[in-house]
């Protein structure tokens, strides 16, 4: 009997935009509770469709996603099955295990005789260890588990929300990610398909934990055509998305108590990773031109020249070149995180700090969840080749296998055919188009209310507030009782700093970018009325 999804898609939609991403993780939890045990038959894609009203297509992307990440196994003529006991996925997968268990003591020992800050050692002794003379894990508990600093820390860290209105009829201008209407489905699947093989024999190869070597050919063909970075793929060490490297990149080079330069107002998540890691985040500040360069005392650097996120602002020459000799002066190491530069719509690429770097004091931090979609989590980092052998053999502590290698080869192959090139030029222009429409919109608000940062890229646009932050905390208010919303930018800030509203668009049409903007007019009407 087919096993039918036992799960309540209803609260899935609610916080995913399009049905098949509701649908994806749906099934993803009913599997990960037992709900959806190994062996479950599944329904066909046509069934499926039919059940949560999708269209045939749709479904189809929803089983190539669980069977990429690993979730469910197709077998042809017999339908699409749950991976796991009955499959033979849970024997093939200690294998695997058995097999890499000697990769992953070697990595310590690499990572140990790195003698790179020191970090390596301790990120493989916090693997092996649960912690030793902490705090207890919670009161009233049956057993006490004392933890580590670093878990004490990580525990300690609230979790970020987003905060917004809800419903049906809601515009909301916080970015779901990528909209996958204008997703090239049949050359994705092609791709998976043919990194599959036909037996699927080749799903048994391994790769070493850095990655796929065909994606970071790739990966260093498209950096040297499209940003002039001139990087070898033994450069590259893909993760499991940009957020894994900069956390396994700031616990390889920050001691205790080390200082990390992190932009203020800047992206919270490398925050988190500095402080999380044991580290002390040093505010940069920045200003209309990006980040300004000062003689920090500092080891680790942390910016987004190409497009200063979240304001938008591109970082001139002279301050890179300024931020480069610092680091050359101080020994440091900057990070550099490129997280949108692929869309541009007008004006010239800015160099990245990567391109300018002749000391190798440069990592670039690069994804592929914006361009693509958001479920795909394959990021990289191009090292220094001192930086190499450590990043690699933490990279093995933590996955000796690294995952999502369906999809890596995939996308390998993706790129290789110019799919990902063409793809990327069709969204640019798409996403130009709705860029350009929603800042003549936001321009035209009564009131004078915003300043819109000046830009021509990315998927999103900064606006500082041009009145008080009581009048903006009522305008906000109004507008979610308009049903529309938009990200509050103090919660980038780590010092107080003058009010300010992100707006992305990516994910919006024209009739709903000018219904979402009238709607902000009203509110603002609203605010003077109560007045």
């Amino acid at each position: 009997m087919y096993g039918m999804p036992i799960v309540n898609f209803d609260e899935y939609l609610a916080e995913y935009r399009y049905k098949y991403l509701a649908l994806y993780h749906a099934l993803r939890n009913a599997i990960l509770s037992g709900d959806l045990p190994g062996g479950t038959r599944l329904p066909s894609t046509r069934k499926l469709a039919a059940l949560f009203g999708l269209s045939r297509g749709s479904a189809a992307q929803v089983y190539d996603m669980l069977a990429a990440d690993g979730y469910v196994k197709s077998e042809t003529g017999r339908g699409t099955f749950v991976s796991g006991e009955g499959s033979g996925f849970a024997a093939e997968s200690g294998l695997l295990a058995e097999g890499t268990a000697g990769q992953a003591e070697a990595a310590r020992d690499a990572i140990a005789g790195a003698g790179l800050a020191q970090a390596g050692a301790g990120l493989a002794e916090r693997s092996r260890e649960s912690g030793q003379g902490g705090a207890p894990a919670g009161e009233g508990r049956a057993t006490d588990i004392p933890l580590s600093a670093w878990a004490r820390r990580l525990a300690a860290q609230p979790p970020v929300k987003e905060e917004g209105a809800e419903g049906g009829s809601i515009i909301s201008f916080r970015s779901p990610g990528t909209p996958m209407e204008h997703f090239p489905y049949a050359e994705w699947r092609s791709a998976l398909s043919h990194a599959g093989g036909r037996s699927g024999g080749s799903l048994g190869v391994s790769a070493p934990p850095e990655g796929d070597a065909g994606l970071r050919r790739a990966i260093a063909a498209h950096l040297r055509i499209t940003r002039g970075i001139r990087a070898e793929a033994e450069q590259i060490v893909t993760f499991s998305g940009s957020m894994q490297g900069i956390i396994l990149l700031t616990q390889l080079l920050l001691d205790g108590g080390g200082r990390a330069v992190v932009e203020d107002p800047g992206f919270q998540g490398i925050r988190r990773a500095v402080e999380i890691s044991g580290g002390v985040a040093v505010p940069g500040r920045v200003d209309g031109s990006g980040l300004v360069p000062q003689d920090w005392e500092a080891r680790l650097l942390f910016v987004t020249p190409s497009r200063q996120y979240p304001t938008g602002a591109v970082l001139p020459l002279e301050r890179r070149r300024r931020l480069l000799e610092w680091a050359a002066s101080r020994r440091a190491i900057i990070i550099e995180d490129d997280y949108d530069s692929e869309f541009r719509w007008s004006g010239r690429p800015i160099e990245p700090l990567k391109a300018l770097d002749r000391e190798e004091r440069v990592v670039y931090i690069g994804s592929f969840s914006n361009t693509m979609f958001a479920g795909l989590r394959i990021g990289y980092a191009v090292l220094p080749p001192s930086l190499v052998a450590p990043a690699a053999a933490a990279k093995a502590l933590y996955e000796p296998q690294p995952a999502g290698l369906l999809e890596q080869r995939a996308l390998a192959r993706f790129m290789s055919l110019g799919n990902y090139a063409r793809h990327i030029r069709r969204m640019t222009r798409l996403y130009g188009e709705r860029g350009r429409l929603l800042r003549e919109l936001l321009a035209g608000l009564p009131g004078g209310l915003f300043h819109l940062q000046p830009g021509d890229a990315g998927l999103h646009i900064y606006a500082r507030w041009l009145r008080g932050e009581e009048e903006f905390a009522r305008f906000q208010a109004a507008a979610k009782r308009r049903e529309v919303d938009f990200r509050d930018a103090a919660r980038y800030r780590i010092t107080p700093g003058e009010p300010a509203a992100c707006f992305a668009f990516s994910h919006l049409d024209k009739p709903e970018l000018t219904l979402g903007v009238r709607r902000l007019a009203q509110a603002w009407n609203d605010v003077q009325n109560e007045a």
